[in-house]
């Protein structure tokens, strides 16, 4: 699923990355509203993963969207 596709059905996808990464709050994901990169460094943050951790675990979320 390309970048535009998950901007434009947020909302949907929303809960299901909530329940990933629920220790994530709602106004991180308000923020991300789709935006990969900003939802990884988050993740580092929260985490404590390096970064290319984070961003696998983006991109494996959003293969699971296809």
């Amino acid at each position: 699923m390309n970048k535009d596709i998950i901007s434009g059905k947020w909302t949907q996808i929303k809960g299901k990355a909530q329940a990933k990464w629920g220790d994530l709050t709602d106004d991180v994901f308000d923020v991300a509203a789709g935006d990969s990169k900003y939802l990884a460094g988050k993740l580092q943050e929260k985490y404590g993963w390096e970064r290319e951790r984070a961003e696998e675990e983006v991109r494996e979320f959003e293969r699971t969207l296809d």
